[in-house]
């Protein structure tokens, strides 16, 4: 298991799954929220030197989603579907429209811990391990780390 600041990011060595693991200082009805309003998400996803415009965000069972992280100009478009959308668990599929062929399917589980904090847990399952690894070394660490740690922030000041 590779650990890195408070998220955990483990590479599974019998399957192409990328799981992630953050405990946050927040109900889980709020990380919910903040994974499920185009505005919030935008606010927070990806690294910092990037900034996110969402094009389609439909966030209910059978919705679809799209949106384009710009950094230093260069547009970079990512789109998905929304297979399951509950309080408790979201499944999605995720694609880089860089690499269209590399669709992932992605679980997020929303874990109540007591005393207002919540698990957030995600599994990425990808169709290589090849795949995986090139996931691994995209910088996608620094993306999430530093998406959580915005993410963080957005809840303890009240916006999310």
């Amino acid at each position: 298991m590779k650990r890195i600041t408070e998220t955990s990011i483990e590479a599974d060595p019998r399957l192409p799954v990328i799981r992630t693991t953050r405990d946050f200082a927040a109900r889980p009805e709020q990380l919910f929220r903040a994974h499920t309003e185009p505005a919030l998400f935008a606010q927070w996803v990806g690294p910092n030197a990037t900034t996110t415009r969402i094009e389609r965000w439909d966030a209910s069972t059978g919705g679809s989603w799209r949106y384009v992280s710009v950094h230093d100009g260069t547009e970079y478009w990512f789109h998905g579907c929304f297979h399951e959308v509950r309080p408790d668990r979201i499944v999605q599929t995720f694609t880089f429209e860089g690499d269209p062929d590399g669709v992932a399917l992605e679980t997020l589980w929303f874990e109540d811990l007591g005393d207002g904090r919540t698990r957030l847990r995600t599994q990425s399952l990808v169709d290589s391990f090849e795949s995986r690894d090139a996931w691994l070394h995209s910088g996608m660490e620094v993306g999430v780390n530093e998406g959580y740690a915005k993410l963080e922030r957005m809840l303890i000041d009240g916006a999310a």
